[in-house]
């Protein structure tokens, strides 16, 4: 009878425990959970031919006013993830950006990571902070956020939902990867053979050394032009879903 209620006993605990363990809880939150929500951007499926190109980590005296002048060029418009402590030395860039039509948006102030212990006040402070020297470089506020290295989690996403942003990371398929200068010629087939309507595309217009991206803008911007793509914000990429939504 004894060996009985110890058996009995040692099975509700390891029922209690198994119903604690992680697996026991629910699958690990991932793209497909936020996504579904709406609570986090990767992409837009759309049967529009849109892209939206983004820029991250500027502005940079010498690359960004190069890569403005492609985008002119080819009448392209982008979002730039901009960084607060940057855009406070070179406002006048950041003001450019936004007169020619660009978006602007939030980036942290100073590239922070923000890991799994973020902290919420922190995190909102860094936001605040960056809005308030955007604000002073241009009179306008950001609606969008991405997180340094494509870092979330519930703490992250809420924080920011509650700021008033929208979470914006990029498509998968295309992540050029040009902060790491793979080459000019893998960031432009990165891009080129993967190009989907509604796609969010990764660039950066501020690497470490020389750039590659300029170059291989020099090829994609008309290629894609050729192909019957249009160039817009994330913000105005947004507004297809929405628009295709309420059509069906």
């Amino acid at each position: 009878m004894r060996k009985l209620v110890i058996c009995t006993v040692w099975v509700l605990c390891a029922g209690l425990l198994l119903l604690q363990s992680p697996a026991a809880a629910g699958p690990k939150k991932g793209r497909g959970y936020y996504e579904s929500r709406g609570e986090v951007v990767w992409e837009v499926p759309t049967e529009e031919k849109v892209i939206a190109l983004t820029f991250d980590d500027g502005p940079d005296p010498a690359d960004t006013p190069q890569i403005l002048d492609l985008l002119h060029q080819y009448g392209a418009k982008a979002t730039f993830f901009v960084i607060g402590n940057k855009v406070e030395r070179y406002p006048a860039i950041v003001k450019r950006e936004l007169d020619e039509g660009h978006e602007l948006a939030n980036h942290t102030y100073s590239h922070t990571y923000f890991g799994k212990n973020v902290s919420a006040t922190k995190l909102k402070q860094d936001l605040i902070r960056t809005e308030n020297v955007v604000f002073a470089a241009t009179g306008q506020n950001c609606h969008l956020f991405r997180p340094p290295g494509g870092f979330y989690n519930d703490t992250l996403i809420h924080t920011a939902r509650e700021g008033g942003y929208t979470v914006v990371m990029w498509s998968w398929h295309q992540d050029t990867k040009d902060w790491n200068t793979p080459g000019v010629q893998k960031i432009i087939n990165k891009v080129l053979n993967n190009t989907r309507n509604g796609d969010i595309v990764l660039f950066h217009d501020y690497v470490e050394g020389k750039t590659q991206t300029i170059e291989a803008l020099k090829t994609i911007l008309p290629e894609l032009q050729q192909r019957g793509y249009r160039f817009v914000t994330v913000s105005e990429l947004l507004t297809y879903s929405k628009l295709e939504a309420v059509e069906k």
